[in-house]
């Protein structure tokens, strides 16, 4: 009974494996077919990268002129805060002078005028001071109220704005990482593109030898003087004169050192200032962009005012140095060595030195 249940294992067995599919290698033209697929898809993705990027560019300018908005409304609800303070000073000093001695003074303009219609205008002047100062401090409050108003809107609109570039910033990781993972998945039906390609000319190349060889024989069968001949040229063919690889020595990139350590010492006198949305005043208030910005100038290179342009206008490097951008989606900062960076975060934090966090390092010197 064993021996048959044995031989029943190894029956099965050898018909499992008897059936088990062999996948010939996927040719040239198969491969090439799919990398032109995984091109289209790269291609799509890149559009959409693209777009959003387009949008995440208009939310940092919205931002920007909604901070420059609130601080203008922040500006105006100081400056009605204080004309209505003025309003009250101007009213109080205005009933003291009337009413210093109680009603007696404003009631013997009255009775000391020289005739009914002097007596009328002085009740009246009274009664329209009074008036007059009631309406404005009621337009001062009202004033003051509306700009609030305003500030609390603007405000809010911010914070809906950065609840949108917080999505914007996963769409974009998002998509960055799909397509990062395609472009590797062209380079990698390339590369198996390029080895079908050698394995076939090596076929086709051995296969011309035999033809040769095949050949050779057929010419030569019964004369062996001739075959020994031969060997004075394949031996002079082994020198190999022609094939000596040479490899070619890669140009120096270049280099600024002197633009870069200056864009780094203007990072480092704006530590401790402010910072502020919409920023662009060194030693008052900057955003991130607005330091980014601010340091380039001081050495003398023009780039663009937002996180988004600078990247799209720089070169991305994979070397940094200190002076090069720290980009992540919404965010700059000057990479200063050493994985730390000098950034104007958010606010209620100054300028300071961080730890690097960053997607991509941009450089423009």
């Amino acid at each position: 009974m064993k021996r048959i249940h044995n031989a029943f294992i190894a029956t099965a067995l050898a018909c499992s494996l008897a059936v088990t599919p062999v996948f010939a290698a996927p040719s040239e033209a198969d491969l090439k077919k799919q990398k032109s697929a995984a091109e289209q898809q790269v291609s799509s993705l890149q559009s959409q990268l693209t777009d959003l990027m387009a949008k995440i560019n208009q939310l940092e300018n919205d931002m920007v002129a909604k901070g420059e908005e609130i601080t203008q409304a922040e500006a105006d609800l100081k400056a009605a805060q204080e004309k209505e303070d003025q309003q009250q000073e101007d009213m109080k000093l205005r009933i003291k002078y009337m009413y210093e001695e109680g009603d007696g003074s404003a009631l013997e303009r009255i009775l000391s005028s020289g005739s009914i219609a002097e007596m009328l205008n002085q009740a009246d002047y009274i009664k329209s001071v009074h008036e007059y100062d009631r309406k404005m401090l009621e337009e001062y409050v009202k004033t003051k109220q509306q700009v609030a108003d305003l500030k609390d809107t603007l405000e809010t609109e911010m914070k809906n704005l950065e609840t949108m570039q917080a999505d914007y910033e996963k769409q974009q990781k998002t998509l960055s990482a799909t397509l990062e993972s395609k472009q590797a998945e062209v380079a990698d039906l390339d590369k198996q593109i390029q080895e079908a390609a050698a394995e076939a000319a090596r076929k086709a190349a051995e296969e011309a030898a035999k033809q040769a060889a095949a050949a050779a024989n057929n010419s030569n069968r019964g004369n062996s003087n001739s075959g020994n001949t031969s060997n004075g040229g394949t031996n002079s063919g082994n020198t190999n004169t022609g094939n000596t690889t040479v490899t070619p020595t890669p140009a120096a990139p270049s280099n600024n050192s002197s633009a870069a350590s200056t864009i780094v010492s203007a990072a480092y006198s704006q530590l401790g200032v402010p910072y502020v949305w919409g920023g662009t005043t060194p030693g008052v208030g900057l955003d991130c962009s607005g330091l980014t910005q601010y340091c380039h100038r001081v050495a003398g290179i023009s780039i663009p005012r937002t996180s988004s342009e600078q990247l799209a206008g720089g070169t991305i490097v994979s070397n940094p140095q200190p002076g090069d951008i720290c980009w992540t989606p919404g965010h700059v900062a000057i990479y200063i060595g050493g994985g730390q960076m000098i950034e104007a975060q958010q606010t209620g934090v100054p300028v300071c030195v961080s730890s690097v966090r960053v997607t991509y390092y941009v450089r423009y010197w």
